[in-house]
């Protein structure tokens, strides 16, 4: 990848990252775009938290694949790797008590297999290091950065789930309109994230290197 696209590519990341963050940051329930659940007080509380450690991992793991900073900053490789390791497991943990709390049947399914991928590509991750077997640390790595980027693409597929759907209804909305469209595609983007994340990532990993 050029340096130009790899910059292009994580001024998009970050940006979508600061977009979802942004409504949290007046720590106002009423500014949830995530639907909260009465009969859980701490809702939009885990809500909150799960969103902070989640952008934490996202800004820290952009660091950790650059072959330069970890050849020439070691210690800073190790370090926000912690701290990547520790905000995956702790937004992991909150992602679980949330979907025990998401009315939509489909989305907390969504949201309960992301969050055992996400928790268990890192652990894996983690171990490897701990082991010190290197190769095998850096791909389960990069497939736990890839779960984090769900986040990120789930939300960049939007736009074209909407043309899919129009498509798909003869280019007429539903008969719930527009708000109806919407939450139907609300609750199968993080499935379609999460799977084009993934295929892109094993393609990397597998394919076939020069010289091999």
């Amino acid at each position: 990848m050029s340096k130009k696209l790899g910059i292009f590519f994580v001024i998009i990341i970050i940006g979508v990252a600061i977009a979802a963050l942004f409504p949290y940051v007046t720590l106002n329930p009423a500014d949830s775009r995530v639907k909260l659940n009465t009969a859980f007080s701490l809702h939009y509380t885990v809500l909150v938290l799960h969103i902070g450690f989640a952008f934490v991992a996202l800004v820290s793991g952009l660091f950790q694949f650059h072959k330069r900073f970890r050849t020439n900053y070691p210690a800073w490789h190790r370090a926000l790797g912690r701290v990547y390791v520790v905000s995956v497991m702790i937004g992991g943990l909150l992602g679980l008590v949330m979907t025990l709390y998401i009315e939509s049947f489909t989305k907390a399914m969504a949201f309960l297999a992301l969050s055992l991928l996400w928790l268990f590509t890192t652990w894996k991750g983690f171990r490897y290091a701990v082991k010190k077997q290197f190769d095998e640390h850096r791909v389960w790595m990069i497939r736990s950065y890839a779960i984090t980027l769900v986040a990120t693409s789930a939300r960049l597929i939007v736009p074209i789930c909407i043309l899919l759907y129009i498509a798909k209804m003869g280019f007429h909305l539903p008969a719930g309109g527009r708000e109806q469209m919407v939450a139907d595609i609300l609750e199968i983007n993080i499935w379609i994230g999460l799977l084009i994340n993934l295929m892109v990532v094993e393609w990397f990993l597998l394919k076939p290197r020069k010289g091999k």
